[in-house]
């Protein structure tokens, strides 16, 4: 029993203290600090993610109006919103990227038994890969360029599948190319990666395929090729209408990519399209490859999630270092629920724990019993596109 304990003090027992003191003596972050230690800065922060705080100011303003509380928040002081900007321009945005990633590593596992729609690879990891931008002033942040004379943070993502989790993420201007991203990731040894278009480059895929990892994706128009087998195995009322072995036959696709690949059509009827999808996989049904770039759009989900439920729909602060810094403490928010909903095996979505912890942040309730399945909530009309994550 959490008895006495705010909420917002019993979330924060889910947060990796021990990893964060390590990174900030990796980073020296708390060199010439007084009142304002990188981990007040992190609570400061991290409250006004689940707080749904829109700025420094409400972050401030609100612990300072419960000040007789803060010690039991797990705050040693609070300070104004200036001190706390200057601190998001300052204090290294490494130390909360190290503790994102460390927080992945631990979370990550804890849904490794989750399904994937129609896709029944149990024993394999299935990745996407995409991009989310988020505008913001040109004139402010400087650095982030974009196109059109505008300004854009942009946020690469390697989602797994199972549970939506984050496998690695990005952060660069928007003009950075996506399939760049490629070049920057570490390949999962038997791992599928699944990509739109836009990473469609030969040279990066034929770098997964020798790192024996696989990937599927959908052809750009026009692709030059040659059908060096044709495929009989097609089933055109499940939508399969070709599954084929074809070659590069431009020259410098060919140099980048000079071995076979596989080439799925699938009939959208929804749409009335066909849709080609390529891919260095030999074994997996074509059903099977056109389900799993279907569920790429999982990423799409995830990324919505993040901008409709934490805050960076407006920064904090436009420097390269403070934009860095709050993408990170969403995604360290982010993680935290999700541990909360492995370890208490609750019911609820994402989404409803987000929502549970904002109303009830100040309050005394335990955690558990908040979460427990008792209160489960109904799941009828439930949004099928919502993060689920569920046991």
């Amino acid at each position: 029993m959490n008895s006495g304990k705010f909420v917002f003090a019993q979330v924060m027992e889910y947060f990796p203290r021990y990893l964060f003191a390590k990174a900030v003596k990796m980073y020296n972050g708390d060199y010439h600090s007084r009142n304002l230690t990188c981990y007040n800065q992190c609570l400061h922060l991290l409250f006004g993610q689940l707080s749904g705080c829109r700025s420094l100011r409400d972050i401030c303003l609100l612990l300072k109006a419960h000040q007789k509380t803060l010690y039991h928040l797990g705050f040693t002081t609070t300070v104004d919103s200036s001190s706390l900007s200057r601190a998001n321009e300052t204090r290294d945005a490494r130390i909360l990227e190290y503790v994102g990633e460390q927080l992945i590593h631990k979370v990550r596992p804890k849904y490794a038994q989750e399904s994937i729609p129609d896709v029944h690879l149990p024993d394999w990891e299935v990745l996407a890969i995409d991009s989310t931008t988020m505008s913001c002033s040109i004139t402010l942040a400087s650095w982030a360029l974009g196109k059109r004379s505008k300004g854009g943070v942009k946020m690469h993502t390697v989602l797994d599948l199972r549970g939506s989790i984050p496998d690695t993420i990005y952060i660069t201007d928007s003009l950075w190319h996506d399939s760049n991203f490629l070049d920057i990731i570490d390949i999962h040894q038997w791992a599928i990666y699944t990509m739109d278009r836009a990473y469609v480059d030969f040279e990066a895929l034929y770098r997964i395929h020798k790192a024996d990892a696989y990937f599927v994706t959908r052809a750009k128009r026009p692709m030059k090729y040659e059908i060096v087998e044709k495929g009989y195995n097609i089933n055109t009322s499940i939508g399969i209408v070709a599954d084929d072995m074809i070659r590069l036959t431009n020259s410098t696709t060919l140099k980048y990519y000079p071995e076979l690949i596989r080439m799925v059509k699938y009939y959208d009827d929804e749409n009335d399209e066909v849709i080609t999808f390529i891919t260095n996989n030999l074994e997996l049904g074509s059903l099977v490859v056109a389900n799993i770039y279907r569920n790429r759009w999982q990423i799409e989900t995830f990324f919505k999630w993040i901008k409709q439920n934490l805050v960076i729909k407006s920064f904090w602060g436009y420097s390269e270092n403070a934009v860095k810094t709050q993408l990170w403490i969403a995604i360290i928010a982010y993680l935290m629920l999700a541990l909360i909903k492995a370890e208490l095996k609750s019911p609820f979505t994402i989404t409803e724990i987000a929502t549970i912890v904002e109303v009830s942040i100040l309050s005394k309730a335990d955690l558990r019993e908040l979460l427990s399945p008792q209160n489960e909530p109904s799941t009828e009309n439930q949004n099928d596109k919502e993060l689920l994550l569920n046991f």
